[in-house]
Parts: C-alpha cells; structure tokens; sequence
C-alpha cells in the first residue's frame, strides 16, 4: 500500500470550514470529522508527536482523505452528524441517538427576556429556535450571542435576588437588567435583534443595524455608533445561510471542475433538506472535454450502469447538451419523473455552490499530490529527455492592460507542487507600453541577478509563457547571467487557443513539439502555466487600481457609486468584498445573482 502523502495533500487543503472523511486501502470509511479551519484540523492528526493510540492507529490506514466544503461551521456539524448517522465509521465515537435534540429557548412572558439551553417537551411560553444538532452547538450559539446582543442567561431565581450587577455585566455579556442599567426599550431591541437572528434574518438585521450605525454616528453619539459597528462586525464573521429548512424532496446535486487536463465531480446527496454525504469522482478525461461534457458522460453510468437510486431532481453546474434525453431515460429506469437542471435559487443554489467550492478544492489537492505530480514529473522527464528528474520549475507570465501597469510573475513547482513561498512578482518599469519581450527580459534580469549572488535557487526547468520570440529573450539573458544549466521551454497557444493544442518551444534547439491532450506532462505544464497567469492577473490588477487611486470596485461594469457604498458598508472594506463568495453577495441589496457572480468574477480574475 503507498503511504499517504500528507505534507502536499495538506499544502493544498483549504482553510474554509467543512468536513473530512478518511479512507483506508480498500475505500472503506475510517472516520468523519468536522472542522472550522479544515487545513489546521486535518493537519493536527499528522504532527510528530502528542497523539493518542488510537489517533496514531488511524493514521496509519489512511491511504485517502476527502473533503466537503460548507459555508460554516454549523453546516459541517450537521453534515458530519449525518454522515456518521449513516455511515458508522469504525474510528467514531458511535452513540445511540435516544435522546430528543436540543433549542435555544427565548421567553416572552418576561419584562427582561432570557436566552436557555432547552431539551424535552416545549411547555414553556416562548420561542424555540432548533433543533441543534448536539448540546455543545447550542452552547457556541449562546456564548456568540451573549457577546453580541448582551441578553440575559442567568436563571430567574439568580436573576431576581441581584443587588448589583454581576460579572457578565463586567466583562461586556449582559446590560444588567437586574439592577436597572438598561432601559425595558432599548433591552427589548436587544431580544428583537436576537430573534431576527436566530430566525435566520441575519441580512434584515445586518441592514438594521447599519443603518443606526449611521444614525448614531450623525447624532454624534459615537459609543452607541461603535457599539452597532462591533455587533456588524461580530455578524458578518458569522453570517450563514440558514435557508437550508427551505427546501423538500430528495435531491443530488452534482458540480464539475476541471483544471489542467483533470476533472473532479463533486455529488452532494440530499433527503429532506439536509446534506445526508458527498463522495468525489475524478474521471478520465481525453481531450480538452468541457465540464458539460465531463457530466454528460459521468450521469449515465453513475445513475444506470449500477443499482443506485435515482432522485426526482437533479442539480448541475453545468447542463449536459442531452440533459433532456438523459431525464427521460432516468425517469423511465426509476418508474416517476426526473428532472435535470442547472438554474436554481435559494436553498439549491446554496447547496449547488457548496458542491463547486467542494469539487475546486478537492481537484487542486488531487493535482498536488505526491504521486499524481510524480507520475506527471517522470513523464516530464521522457518528453525534454533530461538526464534527472527536475526537482524545480519556474514559470514567467506578464499581464497588463494595453500597457498599462504591467506586471510579470514568476511561479515556482517541485516535487510537491506549488512553493507559495518562493513566488515573486516584479513590477515594470521604463519599457515600451505594451513591449512584452522588454518587460520579460527585465523581470529575467532581475530574478536571476539575486540567484546569481545565492539568493535561492535555480530551476532546473524555466518555462516561459509565450512562443518562440519569448524563448529567444530568455534565452539571451540566460546566455548573458551564465546560466546555460538551465533548460529553457516556451508554451504557445496553438491556433485555436484551446487547452490541449499547446506548443512547446525548446530553448537550446528551437524545435517545436506538440503534446496528446490526455498527456500527464502535458497537464503538469498547463497547471504550471494557469498558476503564473493567475498570479499575474492578481498583481497587474491591484498595480492598475492603486495607479488610478480608485476601488477594486470601480472597474465593474454595473456597480456604480451607490452600489458600491452598500457592498463597503455591508462587509466593512474593499477586502472584506473579495473575500465574499457569490452567495454572500446576493444577499446586498440591489445586487441580482448574475451581477453578484460578475462582480465575483471582476475581482478574482476569472475570465481572463
């Protein structure tokens, strides 16, 4: 059995929360566990030293890890529950669910309202908010609303006989109602934000409290200001879609990605709106397939070739050209109808978003890992017929815009993958606008004058985004810094520009040589090549917004000066905009879901 690689399975594992399930040889699940920051919590089971026997056992028969990606926490929470549920992993704590589930109990028939953990019969008059998935998730939802909204916990009997304030009230918990320090008026806000909480109108309430913000701050009461300003904050960390109740029936949502001749498809599986487990595939591709096209061969046999129920609807991110014979076909096999479709609202396109982010970050761990990348570096080493296998490659791109802030990258692989840490970027300046053969011999200058003095060190492989005049540039600084080690290859678009019909430029001879579209070192190249143009389009675009003192938003068409003032209002900065997904921006008002994806699109560079 070939060991788990888990020092480039973690390099590449997200920092989102979600869920993981561990595999042994066999495929059979070993343990599922949630997580809030999935790189840190899988990676803590693979220190070295500090773990149990048991943990250590475990790790010693994995031989794969999968991941789902949720929105938040309490999403992973309720998936894992499920999965265990349904699963009984034998590394799992297995307990018999005899037990009714707990709620968040706010009472009503009080003058100060309290907040309570509630288990059992409701006979108590007031709102029930639930059911959580264990005690411990109420107690995280208690103490976050405790430090947001300050409403009382404490039991009656202690609530009743204080003479002064307590220590919640001290340490920021509680506006002490016990002894009169707040209003019956402003505490009832408090419950009534509270509520609007818990009933899953965080975006209402968000609004709300943006507004008095701006109230209090032209009323020139700053404290009560900075108080809304905390309890916004507060929010928009946590801010979950809780719709997930919105939706019935049995459901799979399938998502595709597809990524340097690799596809992964992601399948969430759904039963009475709750995510009941997910499983990735990563099947074959040939030539340059589209994701439509990766499902339209992928549904067939996943539905057909095997005894597998089939649900009544059926969720894609990208719609097969037959999708419509392929439904009939479906329905005809399961005896009702089936539907398939990729245009959904609400609690479907939550769960379809879920499936991609999902699908994305388990095809990047999928391409960095250890024995995928070897095998693509050992074919590698056959097509330029090197005498060792290369154990590091730098990839050059520039970008600008008509001239404009031009910017060259420079991304660094080995053996694991990626090396984050040795990217480089390089501004330049005093060419020609728009001369990319100047701005590339000034970004190899100057990258390979500090590896020249021994800073770092030099690739075994330089590639070059361009064709044969890009190659004859490198090649020429190559020849002037010394450096005739270094094999030099050009990556030209074909005719049709289409991943697949590359060309690649030998450096020391000038031959041109084309590679099958399914060839593994034919998608280590492309992995290398989209990286460098990523990290490019990044830093061009940043360069180009700062030289034009203007937003990162200024540069999307549709979203004009009042728009622009709620996205920044509502997520604090223009950072705290490009950290926001598609789902998140949907919920600002007055942005529509196609303006929400092209603004999405507009600051993470997708599309160029």
């Amino acid at each position: 059995m070939t060991a788990f690689d888990a020092t480039s399975f973690l390099q590449r594992l997200t920092t989102r929360p979600g869920v993981y399930q561990m595999y042994d040889a066999e495929g059979k699940l070993l343990y599922v566990g949630k997580a809030r920051n999935l790189r840190s919590r899988v990676s803590s089971y693979f220190r070295a030293s500090g773990l149990t026997t048991k943990t250590m056992a475990l790790v010693a028969k994995i031989s794969d890890i999968q991941v789902t990606v949720t929105s938040t926490e309490v999403d992973a929470l309720l998936l894992e529950h499920n999965l265990i549920k349904s699963h009984r992993p034998p590394y799992n704590i297995l307990l018999r669910d005899d037990k009714s589930y707990p709620y968040i109990f706010l009472s009503t028939n009080d003058e100060f309202p309290r907040l309570a953990l509630h288990r059992g019969t409701k006979r108590h008059k007031g709102s029930y908010f639930g059911p959580y998935p264990s005690a411990s998730a109420v107690r995280e939802s208690l103490h976050f609303l405790q430090k947001v909204f300050r409403v009382r916990q404490c039991e009656d009997s202690f609530f009743r006989n204080r003479s002064r304030p307590c220590l919640q009230h001290q340490i920021g918990r509680c506006t002490a109602p016990c002894v009169g320090l707040v209003s019956p008026e402003d505490y009832a806000r408090q419950v009534e934000d509270t509520a609007l909480f818990l009933g899953g109108k965080s975006q209402e309430l968000m609004v709300r409290l943006a507004d008095d913000m701006e109230r209090a701050a032209a009323a020139l009461e700053y404290e009560k200001a900075a108080v809304y300003r905390d309890q916004l904050g507060q929010l928009q960390h946590v801010q979950a879609s809780q719709g997930i109740e919105g939706s019935v029936g049995e459901l799979d949502i399938l998502a595709v990605a597809v990524e340097s001749g690799r596809a992964c498809v992601q399948v969430l599986f759904i039963r009475n709106a709750q995510v009941l487990g997910s499983k990735s595939y990563y099947p074959p591709l040939k030539l340059d397939e589209t994701g439509a096209e990766v499902l339209a061969a992928f549904l067939p046999q996943f539905y057909l070739a095997e005894a597998r129920p089939i649900p009544g609807e059926i969720i894609v991110n990208e719609l097969p050209e037959d999708s419509a014979i392929l439904a009939e076909a479906l329905s005809s096999k399961a005896g009702r109808k089936v539907t398939i479709r990729a245009r959904v609202r609400e609690a479907r396109a939550r769960w379809l978003q879920l499936a991609v982010q999902t699908a994305q970050t388990n095809l990047s761990s999928h391409l960095a890992g250890r024995q995928s990348t070897l095998e693509r570096l050992q074919r590698l080493q056959d097509v330029l017929g090197l005498a060792e296998l290369p154990e590091r490659m730098e990839c050059f791109d520039i970008s600008h815009s008509s001239g404009e802030a031009t910017v060259a990258s420079c991304v660094v692989f080995d053996a694991s993958g990626p090396r984050k840490s040795d990217y480089r970027r390089f501004n330049i300046e005093g060419v020609t606008a728009g001369d990319d053969y100047a701005a590339m011999q000034q970004a190899l200058e100057r990258r390979y004058r500090r590896l020249q003095a021994g800073e770092g060190s030099l690739p075994d492989i330089l590639f070059i985004d361009g064709g044969k005049g890009q190659v004859t540039q490198a090649m020429s600084v190559m020849k002037e810094m010394q450096l005739p080690s270094v094999e030099v290859v050009g990556i030209a678009k074909g005719t049709t520009r289409k991943a697949g019909f590359e060309t690649l430029v030998r450096g020391q001879t000038g031959a041109e040589q084309q590679l099958r579209g399914d060839d593994p070192a034919l998608h280590l190249i492309q992995y290398i090549r989209d990286e460098a143009h990523r990290f490019a389009i990044t830093g061009h675009r940043a360069r180009r917004d700062k030289a034009r003192g203007r937003s990162t938003l200024e540069g999307v068409p549709g979203v004009g000066a009042k728009r622009r003032r709620e996205l920044l209002r509502h997520f604090g900065s223009a950072q705290g905009v490009g950290n926001a997904n598609v789902e998140e921006l949907k919920k600002i008002t007055g942005i529509s879901a196609t303006l929400a994806q092209q603004i999405y699109d507009h600051l993470h560079g997708v599309g160029d």
